[in-house]
């Protein structure tokens, strides 16, 4: 627990316009890889924009690394192919967090992340107060694919007797 600052909810929403690596579609499922933590979503079948909507728990020991995600296509006699990957850097999103922030009106943002080359955002995203809390939804753009984006969210959980965010620097 002494190395563990906090969690991080990752919720996996939606697929958008995904490869077809089938015949004419594709059943995606998605793979995270945090430091040494690996978690995945559940197979949907014959969707090329799936709707996972599903809540993964990392546990944050470094805010410098970034949460990989990667899409493949659930194969039955073969090895899954790769639907394309993304990054989701989360300092941003905890520098708005580390604000310190509270009893704002739901809907506040915070903080505005643009895409660059840097990052695999599509569109601008924002830290958004939610309920007591920052969230931040993103829309990311699938890297070393012909076509694809996932739409996802975090939100920063405080565990007692961990380190937290108080001594995190930037």
């Amino acid at each position: 627990m002494d190395s563990i600052l906090g969690l991080l909810k990752l919720r996996i929403k939606r697929g958008i316009n995904l490869a077809i690596r089938d015949a004419r579609t594709s059943d995606p499922y998605v793979v995270v890889h945090f430091g040494d933590q690996k978690l995945k979503t559940r197979v949907i079948k014959s969707n090329c924009n799936p709707e996972w909507n599903e809540e993964l728990t990392l546990s944050v020991g470094n805010v410098e690394t970034p949460i990989q995600l990667t899409v493949y296509d659930k194969d039955t006699f073969s090895v899954d192919d790769k639907m394309g990957d993304a990054e989701v850097d989360i300092k941003p999103y905890i520098q708005s967090v580390k604000m310190g922030l509270n009893k704002l009106p739901n809907g506040c943002a915070v903080k505005r992340i643009l895409p660059n080359r840097n990052n695999c955002l599509a569109e601008e995203s924002s830290c958004i107060w939610h309920n007591g809390n920052i969230i931040q939804e993103m829309i990311l753009r699938l890297k070393n694919v012909e076509c694809g984006e996932v739409v996802v969210e975090i939100e920063w959980v405080d565990i007692p007797g961990c380190k937290g965010l108080s001594e995190v620097e930037f």
